[in-house]
């Protein structure tokens, strides 16, 4: 069992930045692959960005390149989302997600989640 906390969500104006942090216990983190999600009201929850458990491999969704940067510290079982140039469409609650297999961009590739991090981006 793996639980994960997301932390360091708010309220910012567009072109602003924010870093999330999603701090894992109960298993070796370093063993996972992690992801970010986000889901807005209404929409369905969806990839934003993964790195593999090493941290040598990420991925990133279209709407997510040039912007956001996703790293571990596996030393301090934490994965960040920097998150730079914010827009309004960025809004969105905030997911943490771990497996132990290879990133996957869907979210049932994941089996734990943290509660989630409010990103509110004001125009």
């Amino acid at each position: 069992q793996v639980q994960l906390v997301e932390s360091g969500g708010g309220l910012v104006q567009a072109g602003g930045s924010l870093r999330l942090s999603c701090t894992a216990s109960g298993r070796t983190f370093s063993n996972y692959a992690m992801a970010w999600f986000r889901q807005a009201p209404g929409k369905e929850r969806e990839f934003v960005a993964g790195i593999s458990w090493s941290g040598y491999s990420t991925t990133y969704a279209d709407s997510a390149k040039g912007r956001f940067t996703i790293s571990r510290d596996n030393a301090n079982n934490t994965v960040y989302l920097q998150m730079n140039s914010l827009k309004p469409e960025d809004t969105a609650v905030y997911y943490c997600a771990a497996n132990l297999r290879r990133v996957g961009v869907v979210p049932s590739n994941y089996d734990y989640w943290g509660q989630g991090t409010q990103v509110t981006v004001s125009s």
